[in-house]
């Protein structure tokens, strides 16, 4: 399952909204990656997602496989929708 998504909160991706992220997806079964240009991020890892340095107006992909990758991406597009909650 893959999708896109620009960022549209204040900070992008960032220590926070990077957090929230991985939250979002503890416990999924589900290998994700983020994509930013021609760098790539463990969906799982706070500090991977932080060193694509994206940023707000940016779009990333996240493209998740395994059981439950559907579910992971729309986990991701929901808190994508809220902002990662900084409206």
């Amino acid at each position: 399952m893959r999708t896109g998504l620009t960022l549209r909160n204040e900070v992008g991706l960032h220590a926070r909204p990077a957090a929230l992220l991985v939250r979002a997806i503890a416990g999924v079964e589900a290998d994700v990656r983020v994509r930013f240009g021609d760098d790539e991020a463990d969906g799982h890892s706070v500090l991977a997602i932080m060193s694509l340095g994206a940023r707000k107006g940016d779009r990333v992909e996240i493209e998740a496989t395994g059981p439950q990758a559907v579910d992971a991406v729309e986990r991701i597009e929901a808190l994508a929708a809220r902002d990662f909650d900084e409206s």
